[in-house]
């Protein structure tokens, strides 16, 4: 079998089919903190010195490695959003839209991706600055997943939230590795 296939049992699954376990100690936030500090960079890193025509390259319907891009930039509105329902300790978070009309209608495609990256570097940037303001006790309030219907603390939110950047920017180093059509 070559090196870049994969054998049926090893294939990726979906976002939305993947179980998580939340379960990690409240006090592991720091670290994770750390890793949504680092997505902008990494997202820069990937989209670095290639082409246009490479970024926004669609297949089969499936979004580009640039809407992959922008879907990110899409959703840290949905992560705020949830930083504020735990801040009101709301039982239950904010569903996301399960259509992603956001990122389907943004037509991130068209736009200069400096500008994606730079949006996404600027929202993340003040994600992050909220975070580090919060006391440790914030990162153990709980509220329910809408989708999941399991009990999530802070900290697992952003646990979530990071294991969803590295889910992406997976997708987009394979789209990028991939050969023109």
């Amino acid at each position: 079998m070559p090196a870049n296939s994969t054998s049926p049992d090893v294939r990726r699954v979906p976002w939305t089919q993947r179980v998580f376990r939340f379960d990690g100690p409240a006090g592991a936030y720091p670290e994770l903190i750390e890793r949504l500090r680092g997505t902008p960079a990494r997202l820069e890193d990937r989209a670095r010195g290639v082409a246009s025509a490479i970024l926004t390259r669609r297949e089969g319907g499936h979004w580009s490695a640039q809407e992959n891009i922008g879907h990110l930039l899409d959703l840290e509105a949905l992560f705020v959003g949830r930083l504020d329902d735990f801040e009101r300790g709301e039982a239950t978070l904010r569903a996301w839209d399960t259509t992603n009309r956001a990122t389907d209608e943004a037509r991130h495609n068209e736009r200069p991706i400096a500008d994606i990256l730079a949006a996404f570097r600027s929202e993340r940037g003040a994600v992050v600055r909220r975070l580090d303001g919060l006391s440790p006790e914030w990162f153990a309030r709980t509220s329910l997943h809408p989708r999941l219907q399991v009990p999530m603390r802070l900290v697992d939110l952003l646990d979530f939230t990071a294991q969803h950047d590295d889910y992406h920017l997976a997708t987009i180093s394979e789209l990028l590795r991939r050969p023109p059509a």
